[in-house]
């Protein structure tokens, strides 16, 4: 009786199996006559009740119903469904819709944007030299963007020339990828090094140079005994391989930014000329980046005590150094929408 009704188990799955790599009307008819036709292996399974007693009858009889009940369901949904396709398929053929028709040369190719190349890039550098790569909300709240990274009430990142607020809930659209240091430190707790790649919002008139809407790489480290040389260290490595060139050299300026102490200016020796340069400004230095140690109020923002822990952080727009690696000199290009562009990456 147990035997009977494991055979009948292994028949319904083996009919169920068979059942996903049917396609047309044929092989539906075909696997029926298999399973259910005279000579089928749950029409011989069933006739083998006649063998059996009264009470394994009782038990044994209604499995088999069941399977025959579900194999006959089975059948009649695989013959609905095809027979829906194949009318589907003649009323596009009756249409002239071919989906396999010859498509002429000089068709243009689908490929990635450049920022989604680009950001591969940098990404794979830094996750190369140990860091994560974090993500966070574009829609933030007043906390996040800026009272966590120390810019108080009056500080003019706050000015509506700067910044899209929303007239709900006091949220805003970030101005910066620097909340997303905050919200990493809250998730994962220090020690910590990752960096964010995103886009940020501006309220400011669109030129050559600016947007409202671009993007930026934040990086951040926070561990016992970072120092200053360990920053300068992480950048020049960054851009020596983003831009290919060992020679490649950074210097640093002092510079203000609410959430770093003390803040500073990176440049790096341009890579377009010795002697100086139209992108330069005949200097042979690109200002390039803002960077600095994470100011101590910031980690207390995060419960992080900054006796203990100190750490860096880093900011650059993706789309300077994009036109500096590729020699684009309008920032609007990157979404003209321009196939001719575009093509050229």
């Amino acid at each position: 009786m147990r035997e009977l009704i494991d055979k009948a188990k292994v028949i319904a799955l083996e009919l169920k199996q068979a059942a996903e790599k049917v396609v047309t009307i044929k092989e539906v008819d075909d696997l029926r006559v298999q399973f259910m036709g005279r000579e089928g292996c749950l029409t011989l399974l069933i006739k083998e009740l006649k063998d059996l007693d009264s009470l394994a009858k009782r038990e044994v009889g209604p499995v088999l119903n069941q399977i025959r009940v579900d194999a006959t369901e089975i059948f009649r949904r695989l013959k609905e469904d095809i027979e829906k396709r194949e009318a589907e398929a003649a009323n596009m053929r009756e249409k002239g819709f071919d989906v396999s028709a010859y498509q002429p040369k000089g068709r243009p190719d689908g490929t990635r944007h450049i920022y989604s190349k680009f950001i591969e890039d940098i990404e794979d550098i830094f996750m190369s030299m140990g860091f994560s790569i974090f993500d966070g909300p574009e829609v933030e709240t007043d906390f996040y963007n800026f009272q966590a990274l120390n810019i108080p009430q009056n500080h003019p990142a706050r000015d509506m020339q700067d910044t899209f607020w929303f007239e709900k809930d006091k949220k805003l659209l970030r101005t910066h990828t620097s909340n997303v240091q905050i919200h990493a430190m809250q998730k994962y707790g220090v020690p910590i090094a990752g960096v964010c790649t995103g886009r940020v919002y501006r309220y400011e008139a669109t030129d050559a140079t600016h947007d409202c809407m671009f993007t930026q790489c934040e990086g951040l480290l926070v561990d016992k005994n970072v120092s200053i040389s360990q920053l300068l260290g992480t950048v020049k490595k960054f851009l020596q391989r983003l831009f290919d060139s060992k020679k490649l050299k950074i210097r640093v300026r002092p510079g203000f930014f609410p959430f770093v102490e003390p803040g500073l200016e990176v440049d790096m020796s341009c890579v377009f000329c010795k002697d100086g340069c139209s992108v330069c400004k005949k200097t042979t230095w690109i200002e390039l980046m803002g960077a600095g140690l994470v100011h101590p109020n910031v980690l207390r923002a995060v419960k992080v005590d900054p006796e203990v822990y100190s750490g860096f952080a880093f900011g650059v727009g993706i789309e300077r150094l994009a036109m500096l690696r590729y020699g684009i000199d309008d920032i609007r290009l990157f979404h003209s929408g321009r196939v001719k562009f575009l093509q050229q990456f």
